[in-house]
């Protein structure tokens, strides 16, 4: 009785354990960015999830399937532009898987093909450009490679999403080229700097002494006005006042008569000799003068 207690117990032990091993792989708990393309029996039933997914032991196999989006560098290509130039290309793109059944489906591995397609579409996108033409136009040859990898990864059910060219090696001889252009650009782009701000300068300096001149030229210009308005009051002032002496002396003369001009010539006869070595001398009118007075004396 006691072995056959610790039979069915161990039976009974075996029976549990079968069965947390049974759930535990039976039950799959899949994130919301995670999605399980289930296989029964090697045919396949669709994807499951996000949340809780019970899988049947033996029977049904499971696939993750990343619904993220996913970034894969493409190590450094060698290839050969238009122009025969070999260069040197890595690059980083970007996909994303849309249909996580196609995904699986359709191909053993889609990221180890896409690197491989992206390698061979790179090659040949190159091959139809010059190398300036690459050495400039990163931004095109990105979106050609996103455009190529694209039709070609659709069918799979992912999405490449974008493409950059990371970077590019140009042959040595062509390096040491870009070099001595860019040395001779930088030179040239100095001495057009310095020449303009020289050529600035002297445009500063001479519009400067041009407003220098406008000025002293208008001061000088305002001084002369000044100076002959000034001139042109004085001189009237001083006709006015030569014509108000005029016209007081005309006035006082009209009321002198022969007499008092007598008497005057007189006076200035009397200061005259009052030096003795004066010599007199009478002028004619002096002495018809004389006469016309004497004779209106004796008349009287």
């Amino acid at each position: 009785m006691e072995f056959l207690g610790g039979s069915i117990a161990c039976i009974i032990g075996a029976i549990i354990l079968i069965g947390f091993v049974f759930l535990a792989n039976a039950i799959r708990i899949v994130p919301e960015y995670q999605r399980i393309v289930v296989f029964r029996l090697g045919r396949s039933v669709g994807a499951k999830g996000p949340g809780i997914v019970i899988l049947v032991p033996v029977i049904d196999r499971g696939v993750k399937v990343d619904l993220r989006e996913q970034v894969r560098e493409v190590p450094q290509q060698t290839s050969i532009t238009k122009d025969n130039a070999p260069i040197s290309i890595d690059f980083l793109w970007y996909f994303k898987v849309m249909e996580p059944t196609q995904s699986v489906l359709q191909v053993t591995n889609f990221e180890t093909a896409a690197a491989g397609i992206a390698a061979t579409t790179l090659r040949a996108v190159i091959g139809g450009i010059p190398l300036d033409d690459v050495l400039s136009q990163r931004e095109h040859i990105n979106t050609m490679l996103r455009t190529r990898l694209d039709e070609v990864t659709e069918r799979w059910g992912v999405k490449v999403t974008n493409v950059e060219i990371r970077e590019i090696v140009p042959p040595r001889d062509v390096q040491e080229a870009m070099n001595r252009q860019m040395s001779a650009e930088r030179i040239r782009r100095a001495v057009v700097t310095e020449s303009t701000g020289t050529r600035e300068a002297a445009v500063n300096v001479a519009e400067g002494e041009k407003q220098a001149a406008i000025l002293r030229a208008e001061g000088q210009k305002q001084a002369a006005i000044l100076a002959a308005e000034g001139e042109r009051q004085a001189q009237l002032l001083r006709a006015e006042g030569f014509a108000q002496a005029l016209e007081a002396i005309f006035g006082a003369a009209k009321n002198v008569d022969q007499k008092t001009m007598t008497l005057q010539y007189f006076e200035t006869l009397k200061s005259i000799g009052a030096s003795p070595s004066t010599k007199y001398i009478f002028p004619m009118e002096f002495t018809s003068m004389l006469d016309n007075f004497l004779g209106k004396e004796t008349k009287k």
